[in-house]
């Protein structure tokens, strides 16, 4: 496992495959799904980030959280010759309960 803590309030994904078949059985091209959130599973987060008074805002998602984000939000990284993605809590668009 990487042993990886972000600062503030960036978070470190693992991104996850969106779905390319519908359950009905038809395929979604792959320039259809351009536009769409991609989703994620948090590996890391940072304390958050500090307000104007000087506290520490709290961080909304947690380790173990699958998220949606903007697709052009997070930076791709590679490390140990896989693919991640850093970016910012500002980047996540919901946590998916599952």
């Amino acid at each position: 496992m990487i042993k990886l803590k972000p600062l503030s309030n960036h978070i470190f994904l693992e991104p996850l495959e969106n779905e390319k078949t519908t359950k009905s059985g038809i395929v979604i091209p792959d320039t259809a799904q351009e536009e769409r959130p991609m989703k994620g599973k948090v590996l890391a987060t940072g304390p958050g980030k500090m307000n104007e008074k000087g506290e520490r805002v709290p961080m909304s998602v947690k380790v173990g959280d699958t998220v949606l984000f903007k697709k052009y939000g997070p930076d791709e990284i590679e490390m140990d010759g896989k693919k991640y993605l850093v970016g910012d809590e500002d980047d996540v668009l919901g946590i998916i309960e599952e």
